[in-house]
């Protein structure tokens, strides 16, 4: 669709032009084609995170300053992969030339990173086979390189999921646009506190992880996009089932 010129700001006050820098051109192109191209559907949840946060904690406070940090979002990709195994369809891309879905026996987790020049999204390879450690190191090793504009073409290319964490900074949901050609793509929001039913029926205050998940709907239904959240939701509010399918 063509786009439409844009009219004259300068007769309704003063402006300012400020190029676009070559992560950010990029970005936009990328972006445009993927809601071009993918019918998007999000589906938002909550993890009960309050046996898994107070367990991190502890792991963190044993651990010397040097160490590896453990955050969310290492536990999440290991969430992820257990549930992408589960439902191999989620870990696919879709070849419109052929009307195949391209199923990848591959585990390769693209992490958004806010970086001073733009978002990159540098990916950790073969999630299945690494522990939360090793995760952890190589995650902030790639955080970092991005942050210095030192990441290499082939450390942004080939993942078969994205994560995309804005809990650090606000909000309580969002809607991630997929990162094309995969097909699912899952957002982390701020953790809050709410009141729930416990066991005794009293109530209790938990720690819930707010997760969106967006999906291209060619391929994935409404159904199974609950079901693969509510996989990943499961698993992060059971530790135990955490450890033994991570």
């Amino acid at each position: 669709v063509p786009v439409p010129p844009l009219p004259d700001f300068s007769q309704f006050g003063p402006i300012d032009r400020q190029p676009l820098g070559k992560i950010a051109r990029t970005a936009a192109t990328n972006l445009s084609v993927a809601w071009q191209v993918i019918p998007h559907v999000t589906q938002h949840d909550l993890a009960d995170i309050t046996e898994l946060e107070a367990a991190r904690r502890r792991y963190a406070q044993a651990q010397p300053p040097d160490a590896p940090k453990i955050t969310l979002t290492v536990v999440v990709m290991k969430a992820v992969v257990a549930a992408l195994k589960a439902f191999p369809h989620f870990n696919a891309s879709l070849d419109t030339r052929t009307n195949e879905l391209v199923l990848k026996r591959y585990y390769h987790i693209g992490c958004a990173v806010d970086t001073p020049h733009g978002l990159l999204v540098p990916v950790v390879r073969d999630v299945d086979q690494k522990s939360l450690r090793q995760i952890a190191a190589e995650l902030t090793e790639l955080a970092e390189r991005a942050r210095q504009r030192k990441l290499d073409l082939k450390d942004m290319q080939g993942a078969s999921f994205t994560i995309t964490n804005l809990g650090g900074i606000a909000g309580t949901a969002f809607t991630p646009i997929v990162n094309y050609p995969e097909v699912a793509i899952l957002g982390i929001s701020r953790t809050r506190p709410e009141l729930r039913l416990g066991e005794n029926g009293q109530p209790q205050e938990r720690l819930m992880l707010p997760l969106s998940l967006s999906y291209d709907h060619r391929v994935i239904n409404g159904a199974d996009g609950a079901r693969f959240l509510a996989k990943v939701c499961g698993d992060l509010s059971d530790v135990f089932r955490l450890v033994v399918e991570g």
